[in-house]
């Protein structure tokens, strides 16, 4: 299922609130296999909240916009959203910011998953420091089997209904768009030119960690989607591809 779907059916079994129609994922996203960890090394990393509640990651790319996915910012309003940055925890510390307005992909296709990625304009400007610092965009695609790793506050396995409090991560492998739709896994036709992905043993994104960042070589290499389960065998996790869309963001990041 999406990741987004993942933590959205955390953040409503956590909250006892029904899950919005409009933010209801297809597919899977959560990290799984995770390590606690803190804001200082991934302070980039966001959380999206409606109503007071997590729902979705993100990553800072200036002090005022944030790139996550559009699937995550379906059927909400931007006075229903605030952003968490600067603190290991969802649900306290660091700075917490009404967000303006937002911007879907506008080929964004939520049966198909392509093009699922989204900009966010703060309300006011993030202030820099050490744990809160914007990332770059990636400008070409990591190598197969790259290192890279996936942060974020989602479920801890498939199908749970709670959330950590304490910011996650996992170190996994890129698996180049080629790859993942080879017959080398059980995706197929399913993986668009907007999508990479990436595997571990063990290791995922999943349900809450949707929007959050896949990062290789410190920078942005991907934006969590989608995928089937968390950490199955044959499923990598799917990530919209932040190289492939990088001229979309920086058009976006300065008209939303």
């Amino acid at each position: 299922m999406f990741k987004f779907v993942i933590l959205l059916s955390v953040v409503a079994c956590a909250f006892g609130a029904a899950i919005p129609e409009g933010l209801l994922p297809q597919l899977d996203g959560r990290i799984v296999g995770g390590t606690p960890t803190s804001i200082s090394s991934f302070p980039w990393q966001i959380s999206l909240q409606r109503n007071g509640g997590h729902s979705c990651g993100g990553s800072i790319y200036s002090s005022k916009i944030i790139v996550t996915a559009a699937h995550c910012l379906q059927g909400v309003s931007a006075s229903s959203l605030k952003v968490r940055a600067g603190s290991s925890y969802w649900n306290s510390g660091g700075s917490l910011i009404q967000v303006a307005a937002f911007r879907n992909h506008e080929g964004y296709n939520p049966n198909t998953m392509v093009n699922d990625i989204a900009v966010i304009r703060l309300s006011s400007a993030l202030s820099f420091n050490s744990n809160i610092k914007a990332i770059g965009l990636a400008t070409y695609n990591p190598a197969n089997g790259a290192a890279a790793s996936v942060s974020g506050w989602g479920t801890q396995s498939s199908g749970s209904n709670s959330i950590p409090a304490q910011l996650q991560y996992v170190n996994v492998k890129i698996v180049s768009q080629a790859s993942c739709a080879s017959s080398s896994y059980s995706y197929g036709s399913q993986i668009k030119n907007t999508m990479i992905c990436a595997a571990a043993s063990g290791k995922d994104a999943c349900q809450g960690d949707s929007g959050g960042p896949l990062v290789s070589g410190g920078v942005l290499v991907g934006v969590v989607s989608w995928g089937t389960g968390c950490a199955y065998s044959n499923y990598p996790g799917v990530y919209a591809d932040v190289a492939v869309l990088r001229s979309w963001v920086v058009n976006a990041a300065n008209s939303v």
